[in-house]
């Protein structure tokens, strides 16, 4: 077991997402074939076009465009709050079926808050959690380690720190969604971590799509309202240069 550090990779997105978003948005208003409609859109620049419909809210298109990442180093407590965006899909390494693994190659990792190293008490944390392996190892063998059975119910020791892997795929729109809730000062520093590594990947691929992604302070008025950090200056300049 050991410490785990976050990871964030995108694995696929769609090929010439703006070419793609451009086309759904204009065949709504234009009499031309797809596939006349296609040369045209790949003939152009799309990006002034791209940007208007952002600007003017009509989203609708970028959801044929989706972005699939894989995320490893978040501990469970995150992966929690990451399901509860709806409109994606996941995949989650199953504690149950790795818990045979886990026990060959020295039992579970785990994730450390910041905050916990900067007031000394890491080692503190590490030993709890080697604690907790213990306990674990001793309900295995308890309930008899008899496969699935036996880790299905010995992970109920686990704690939120345990590291977990999982697969996320969702569409730009979404993805705007959860940048702006999820990479707010506000939100939880872990969850917050990881948005922001997805925006870099995502925005190097899909530049005008997710232009002015980021919390919702990055173009208008901070909606926490008197929860706000009072940080927008320095919120703004930040996301504006990722």
């Amino acid at each position: 077991m050991s410490e785990s550090k976050l990871n964030v990779l995108l694995l696929r997105y769609t090929q010439d997402p703006e070419h793609i978003v451009a086309q759904a948005a204009k065949l709504c208003y234009s009499p031309s074939s797809v596939a006349e409609l296609k040369e045209q859109i790949d003939s152009k620049d799309q990006s002034v076009f791209i940007e208007k419909l952002t600007e003017m809210g009509h989203l609708s298109p970028i959801e044929h465009v989706s972005f699939t990442f894989g995320i490893e180093g978040i501990s469970r407590a995150c992966s929690h709050q990451l399901v509860r965006h709806r409109l994606a899909s996941y995949s989650q390494q199953s504690q149950r079926y790795v818990g045979k693994y886990r026990k060959k190659t020295g039992g579970f990792d785990f994730v450390i808050p910041p905050r916990i190293e900067k007031i000394g008490k890491k080692q503190w944390f590490i030993e709890k959690m080697n604690c907790i392996q213990e306990w674990y190892d001793e309900l295995i063998e308890a309930l008899g380690d008899s496969g699935e059975s036996t880790f299905e119910d010995a992970r109920f020791l686990l704690p939120n720190a345990a590291e977990t892997k999982i697969i996320i795929t969702m569409n730009a729109r979404e993805l705007l969604h959860f940048l702006r809730v999820r990479c707010c000062n506000r939100a939880q520093w872990e969850i917050r971590a990881m948005a922001i590594e997805m925006l870099r990947l995502a925005k190097k691929v899909a530049p005008n799509i997710l232009k002015d992604a980021g919390p919702g302070c990055v173009n208008n008025a901070c909606p926490e309202g008197k929860m706000t950090c009072g940080k927008m200056v320095e919120v703004r300049t930040m996301f504006r240069n990722i």
